[in-house]
């Protein structure tokens, strides 16, 4: 079989061919907000593979579902939603937990970048307009394993 056909396979095989996640780590995150605790379950994308996949071709999401992205350092971030079909609201958490800055409702498809205003640790993705819905604000303390902030 030729290299790119078996790539192909290969991809197809991961993803069963519908452009379907593969499988990534799971955690629960909070987010301490002024109205009450926000809880979500995330899948952690932690290298630069998964990084770089991020919620590209993903259909749908859970309301409170979403994908935490550990940079493991603080650094100058930019995404963008190229093959990601969602809007999608992003929030940018510096290495203390609490959040920086959310960029609300992204274009779908848009090749577009979307910076961090600050050197940040994470980026959580969830459902575009969840965070207004949720009353999420930057400020607001994120709880989670790679924050070292757990209750």
């Amino acid at each position: 079989m030729h290299a790119p056909v078996l790539g192909a396979v290969l991809l197809i095989a991961l993803t069963g061919g519908s452009g379907a996640a593969i499988c990534l780590p799971t955690a629960q995150v909070t987010i301490e907000t002024s109205a009450g605790p926000r809880i979500f379950s995330v899948e952690v994308a932690s290298d630069p593979a998964s990084q770089q996949r991020g919620l590209m071709f993903r259909r749908e999401l859970a309301p409170n579902a979403g994908m935490l992205f550990d940079f493991h350092k603080s650094a100058s971030l930019s995404f963008w939603m190229k093959d990601t079909v969602l809007s999608l609201d992003m929030l940018f958490i510096r290495s203390d937990g609490t959040i920086s800055t959310i960029a609300a409702q992204t274009v779908p498809l848009s090749t577009r970048p979307v910076h961090s205003t600050e050197p940040v640790r994470a980026v959580l993705e969830i459902n575009g307009g969840r965070a207004r819905e949720l009353g999420i604000r930057p400020g607001d303390r994120v709880l989670g394993t790679i924050f070292h902030n757990e209750n």
